[in-house]
């Protein structure tokens, strides 16, 4: 870090600045401070770039974009304005080395600290991809490890899927053996980019060397094109996963859902790579900021320290505060604190506005990320399709009839299937893609950016989706059986009858796990059928009113209705029950679909909103103002449970924590909801309209 100069600005917004962390092409990154005392580094687009407006604006929608991405594993943005001929980005300041540093320093990681490593890194790849954006530079120095994980940074390059990249004319955005092939060609980057990424990161964490090396940045680039990575020293349990990382084509990448997957650590493996050393390093740093932020004004008191400058001063010349700098923005954390340096508290300047509160405790309703838009279709028989979630869009039944995407952070269509049954409903799959159905009951299946047909089954009779595992749907068929069709083969693999009174109205649920399908019929009845031949198992009687979505794990498969009900998937057995407090009536009272949450099981048992542990030990969280609440499924986003309000009108968000009522969130339109959850939004279709909600106010 350097010490302030001339021209450099001494408030940026409520920023105090107080140093100089780095300067690129586009910006210069300063070390700020809040009203409150704490760090955050704060970049400027430098002032000859200022003046172009269509630059500037683009580098604050840049930062708005990447305000979307809610994930602990990276460094968040915390403000962004346009102030005259200085507009500025916030964002947050972390304690701890970078991988970089922490493998030079102290070695390799073992094979379980890689897997923990790989495990977070790809969670949060998935979250800044859900919003639509492309890291476009992740590399060791570019991730920071703290005391509650590895953190990514330094977003400087970062963009949309669909915009421009913020660099200035003729640079090529890439790090020599880290950028991707085609970042290497100059050719459109997208979500694959970063898994190549992610690759070359974890073959240097796993080994101390890069995985493509040269004896100049052109010679690394050509092996990074057309040579092979070297992976000979990566431990063999190892280098069988990250090899798909590193493949030439990006279609031949796995995604990030694939590689948390994969790399799964063993129970505790999570805490591998903070023991020694290295925990030492990240305990001694985090404690160190925390000293820095917690001091009082200079001068303010007996024993006041030295001066401002004087402190900066101080930790220049011991190394104290590093910025690891990356394209035109820098990623920043406390590296050391003088004995005796003095401190660093600020008062709020005039006309500053304080940051958003969360929406958990704000007491108001975040406002939509975009929408209500006019473009979904109207109920049929009070039944409205619940949006899905893949990647960056959302797919939902259209207003024209069909099914139609809208991109996640944009809302801008994407695409759009006229000819699709959107009463059918459609279901993720695995690999990335979606099934639906036409109105003659063909499967297909297709790719999720784009809708490309990738395989159908024609004689499916496919009359409603129900489920998924890893290599079957189950449909019931137009003439009301249940079907199983193989997605590996793409045929049909078995099919069953199923009473009529369970298939009538909005028909069944149902949910899969260990070889067997629970099904819960309109009826209320429960039917259970081996996932390998469609054997009839076990059933109950009287579970409910209606069909209540089953929720399945480990063992047991939790059931709504007049009682909340936990059996053995395996034979029925009840294990335990808690009682409603309300009667039963035709879609309220009584408990609705659960919600497993890590092992937590939330449900609304009539009026009440109800926690308990999965031995079925209940807590009271929240109570409905208006009676009942509807059976829509719960949706858990943002540390809150969102639920439908009681009268219909609208949505309202209850404390994971401690059930209270949050806000409400009230558009006018009364009827029948759909809601669902992914990458810290919250999708509403009502009335014909599609919203985008995020978590925070």
């Amino acid at each position: 870090m350097e010490p302030l100069g001339t021209g450099d600005p001494i408030r940026l917004g409520p920023y105090r600045v107080v140093g100089v962390l780095g300067e690129g092409g586009m910006g210069k990154v300063y070390l700020g401070q809040d009203p409150a005392g704490r760090p955050a580094a704060v970049k400027v687009l430098l002032p000859e770039l200022a003046h172009d407006q269509h630059l500037a604006q683009r580098f604050l929608r840049e930062a708005h974009t990447a305000r979307a991405v809610s994930s602990s594993g990276v460094a968040r943005v915390l403000d962004a304005r346009g102030e005259g001929d200085r507009p500025w980005i916030a964002t947050e300041f972390l304690s701890g080395p970078t991988l970089d540093h922490a493998v030079r320093q102290y070695g390799a990681f073992d094979a379980d600290g890689v897997r923990a490593l790989a495990a977070s890194l790809a969670a949060t790849l998935r979250d800044v991809h859900a919003a639509g954006l492309v890291h476009r530079d992740l590399k060791p120095a570019n991730i920071v490890l703290t005391a509650d994980g590895p953190r990514v940074i330094d977003f400087g390059i970062a963009r949309p899927e669909h915009g421009l990249t913020l660099t200035t004319t003729g640079q090529v955005p890439v790090t020599p053996g880290y950028g991707a092939p085609e970042q290497v060609l100059g050719q459109r980057v997208g979500p694959a980019a970063d898994v190549f990424s992610l690759g070359a990161v974890l073959a240097y964490a796993a080994t101390g060397r890069p995985a493509f090396e040269g004896t100049h940045v052109a010679a690394v680039q050509y092996e990074v094109v057309h040579g092979e990575p070297r992976l000979a020293s990566v431990p063999a349990e190892l280098g069988y996963l990250i090899a798909p990382c590193l493949a030439k084509e990006p279609a031949r990448r796995p995604a990030p859902a694939e590689i948390a997957a994969a790399f799964a650590p063993p129970p505790g493996a999570d805490r591998a790579w903070r023991t020694g050393p290295l925990a030492e390093d990240i305990t001694r740093r985090a404690a160190e900021a925390a000293r820095q932020t917690a001091r009082t004004e200079p001068g303010s008191g007996p024993g006041a320290g030295p001066s401002r400058r004087r402190v900066l001063r101080t930790a220049l010349a011991a190394g104290g505060v590093v910025a690891a700098a990356g394209g035109a923005t820098g990623a920043w954390w406390l590296l050391r604190e003088e004995p005796g340096a003095g401190p660093l508290k600020v008062g709020l300047a005039r006309g500053a506005t304080p940051l958003p509160a969360s929406a958990a405790t704000s007491g108001k309703a975040p406002k939509p990320l975009w929408g209500p838009l006019k473009v979904a279709a109207q109920p049929v028989n009070g039944v409205v399709m619940t949006p899905l979630s893949l990647r960056d869009v959302v797919v939902f039944a259209a207003k024209e009839g069909g099914l139609a995407a809208r991109l996640t952070y944009s809302g801008k269509e994407k695409w759009r299937l006229p000819d699709a049954a959107a009463a059918a409903g459609v279901l993720a799959l695995p690999e990335l893609g979606f099934v639906a159905a036409d109105r003659y009951g063909a499967l297909l299946a297709y790719e999720s950016s784009t809708a490309k047909l990738e395989w159908s089954v024609p004689d499916a009779e496919v009359g409603r989706f129900l489920t998924v595992d890893k290599d079957t749907v189950y449909v019931v068929t137009q003439g009301g059986r249940l079907r199983a069709v193989d997605l590996v083969q793409q045929r049909i693999r078995w099919t069953v009858p199923l009473p009529a009174p369970a298939v009538r109205g909005a028909g069944p649920k149902a949910a899969t796990l260990q070889g067997l399908l629970v099904l819960s019929g309109a009826d209320g009845s429960l039917l259970t059928f081996t996932t390998s031949t469609g054997l009839a198992v076990w059933e109950v009687e009287g579970q409910s009113r209606s069909a209540i979505a089953p929720v399945m794990f480990k063992d047991t498969v939790l059931l709504g209705g007049r009682t909340l009900s936990a059996r053995r998937i395996v034979g029925g057995e009840e294990v335990w029950r808690a009682e409603a407090s309300e009667a039963v009536g035709q879609g309220a009272g009584g408990w609705g679909p659960p919600l497993l949450r890590n092992d937590t099981v939330i449900g609304m048992n009539g009026t009440s909103l109800t926690k308990l542990t999965t031995t079925g030990s209940p807590t009271p969280l929240g109570k409905a103002a208006r009676g009942p609440l509807p059976h829509t499924p719960l949706v858990v986003e943002g540390g809150a449970v969102w639920a439908v309000e009681a009268d219909g009108r609208g949505v309202c968000a209850y404390s994971l924590e401690n059930g209270t009522r949050l806000w409400t969130w009230a558009p006018g339109a009364k009827g029948p909801w759909a809601l669902s959850g992914a990458g810290n939004r919250v999708y509403l279709v009502n009335a014909g309209t599609l919203t985008a909600m995020p978590t925070t106010a």
